[in-house]
C-alpha cells in the first residue's frame, strides 16, 4: 500500500475498532441486564438438585441459598455485581454453570461452539455465493423469464423464517420420505471420533439444519444484488464496453465485480442476523451446539451461561465484521481514501 494511502487506511481501520469497542461494551451491558429481567431464581434449580434425596431442614436450605447468593455474586448490589462482570468478561472468565454446578462456563460452550461455527459459517457463506450469483445472473437478464422466476423465488424464501422452514424439512424430508434423520448432529448411542464412518454419519445429519440456513438466507442476498446489477448496466462503462464489441461474459464480469462490493458489507452486517436463525436451527434439530446449550441455560436461568454464550458470540460477529471491513477497505480504495477527504 503507498504511503500517501497509508494514514487515511489507519484512520479508517481505528475508527471501526473505536465503535466495535464502543459497540461490544454495550452489547456485553445489554446481556448482564437481560437475563436479570427474566422473573424467577436462578438458583431454584440447584437447590433442588443439592436437596433431592428427600426432605430438608428449612434452616440448612436457608443456609446453602446464602452460601450460594455469595458465591454467585447474587445478593451484591447490582452496579457491584455489574462491574464485577464486566471485569471477568474482559478477562475471559465467565464464572461456575448455575444449572451445571460445579462446573465452569467455558467447560460446557468450549465443546458445542465448533458445532455451531461449522453450521453458520459454511451455510452463510454458501448462501451468500448462491444468493449474488442467481441475482447477479437475474439483473443482467432483467425482464427475462429467469429474472422472473429467480425474483419471485428469492421474495418467497427471503419471507420464510429459519424455524418454519426447519420443521417444514423435518416433516416432508425426515418424517414422510425418511430421507434424512429429523434431529441430532450424529446417530444416537454413537461416539464422536475422529473416523470416516462418524464423518459420513454427521454429514448425513447436517444437511437438513444447513439447508434451513441456506435456503432461508440467499433470497434476501438474490434479490440484493439484482437491484445493484441493474443499478450499474446503466454505467458509461457498461455501454463504452458494449460499442468497443467487448464479449457478453466479460461485461457481465466487469458489472458483477462493482455490484459484489457493497454486499461484502452487507455480509458482516447479517451474521448477526444469521446466527439467530442459526440458535433457532439447533434448537429445532435438537442440534448439539451453542443454541440447544443457550435454551437450556435460559430454562433455568443460568445467569453466567446465558452471559458466556452471548459474550462469546457477539465477540465473534464482532470480530468478523471487523475483518470484514478491513478487507472492503483493502478491495476498495474509495473507502479509505474518502477519510482523507472528509478530514
Amino acid at each position: 500500500m503507498k504511503s500517501y494511502a497509508l494514514k487515511p487506511f489507519l484512520k479508517y481501520i481505528s475508527r471501526k475498532f473505536i465503535f466495535l469497542l464502543v459497540t461490544y461494551f454495550i452489547a456485553i451491558t445489554i446481556v448482564f441486564i437481560l437475563p436479570r429481567a427474566i422473573p424467577g431464581n436462578p438458583l431454584s434449580t440447584l437447590l433442588r438438585q443439592i436437596f433431592q434425596q428427600g426432605q430438608a431442614n428449612p434452616e440448612l436450605i436457608r443456609s446453602v441459598h446464602k452460601t450460594l447468593m455469595e458465591e454467585f455474586g447474587l445478593g451484591k448490589p447490582w452496579y457491584e455485581q455489574y462491574i464485577d462482570f464486566v471485569t471477568r468478561a474482559f478477562r475471559g472468565d465467565f464464572g461456575t454453570s448455575i444449572s451445571s454446578y460445579p462446573k465452569k462456563t467455558l467447560e460446557l460452550i468450549i465443546p458445542v461452539m465448533p458445532w455451531t461455527l461449522m453450521l453458520l459459517i459454511p451455510s452463510i457463506i454458501t448462501a451468500w455465493i448462491i444468493g449474488n450469483t442467481l441475482g447477479a445472473i437475474a439483473g443482467y437478464k432483467r425482464g427475462s423469464f429467469t429474472d422472473r422466476f429467480t425474483l419471485n423465488f428469492s421474495l418467497i424464501v427471503s419471507q420464510i423464517p429459519y424455524y418454519w422452514l426447519g420443521m417444514l424439512l423435518i416433516f416432508t424430508l425426515s418424517v414422510k420420505l425418511h430421507i434424512f434423520p429429523g434431529q441430532g448432529g450424529y446417530s444416537q448411542g454413537t461416539i464422536p471420533t475422529f473416523t470416516l464412518k462418524f464423518i459420513l454419519d454427521m454429514l448425513y445429519h447436517y444437511i437438513l439444519p444447513f439447508l434451513s440456513i441456506v435456503i432461508s438466507a440467499l433470497g434476501g442476498w438474490a434479490i440484493g444484488t439484482r437491484v445493484l446489477v441493474i443499478y450499474e448496466l446503466d454505467a458509461d462503462y457498461v455501454n463504452f464496453g458494449e460499442l468497443l464489441g467487448l464479449k457478453e461474459k466479460t461485461v457481465f464480469r466487469y458489472i458483477f465485480r462493482n455490484s459484489i462490493l457493497p454486499q461484502v458489507t452487507g455480509l458482516a452486517l447479517s451474521l448477526g442476523g444469521a446466527l439467530g436463525g442459526a440458535l433457532i436451527t439447533e434448537i429445532i434439530f435438537n442440534y448439539p451446539g451453542t443454541g440447544y446449550l443457550l435454551f437450556r441455560a435460559l430454562s433455568t436461568l443460568d445467569y453466567p451461561l446465558i452471559q458466556g454464550i452471548f459474550i462469546i458470540l457477539i465477540g465473534s460477529i464482532y470480530l468478523a465484521n471487523f475483518f470484514v471491513d478491513f478487507l472492503y477497505a483493502l478491495i476498495d480504495p474509495r473507502i479509505r481514501l474518502g477519510q482523507s477527504e472528509g478530514s
